[in-house]
């Protein structure tokens, strides 16, 4: 199957929130996903994006994106987080993971960062598999850590 990496447009978000939607089904999260598309249009496009976006196109539509954004490391300087590569189901094994992967890759190398990061699932076997067969280190020793909204909203209201 022929398909394009390219930056993603505001007309291709309702697509890639279906995308986001998908992985969290596969994640065993499906109502997880709290962002609308306005959303990702408002955040990821304008005067100050907070994230970049690739998409894969194909001839049937988006099926695949890899959205990142800018971070800084203590240690190292700046570097770029990849918060999600997804592949649609149907288009798994097709080549787009990889495709996007490397547009994710020489976007970091053009941006001069030091290091690109991401979390993968640890019971995600094949896209572990993937990561290490293209050079990735999985980190297994390391715990993510994470303080949602109402996380937050608690530990703000016990400072006072």
């Amino acid at each position: 199957m022929e398909f394009t990496i390219r930056d993603a447009r505001p007309e291709d978000m309702e697509q890639v929130l279906g995308l986001i939607q998908e992985l969290a089904h596969f994640e065993k999260e499906p109502d997880a996903v709290e962002v609308t598309v306005e959303d990702l249009k408002a955040h990821g496009f304008g005067e100050q994006p907070l994230f970049h976006c690739f998409v894969a196109e194909t001839s049937d539509g988006i099926g695949g994106i890899a959205l990142v954004f800018p971070r800084f490391s203590t240690w190292k300087g700046p570097v770029i987080h990849l918060e999600d590569l997804i592949v649609a189901e149907r288009m798994r094994g097709s080549g787009l993971g990889t495709a996007l992967l490397d547009e994710v890759v020489k976007y970091g190398h053009k941006l001069g960062v030091k290091r690109i990061c991401w979390e993968v699932l640890d019971w995600n076997e094949p896209a572990i598999a993937f990561y290490e067969k293209k050079g990735a280190n999985v980190l297994r020793d390391w715990d993510v850590v994470h303080l949602d909204e109402n996380g937050i909203k608690n530990y703000v209201e016990s400072l006072n």
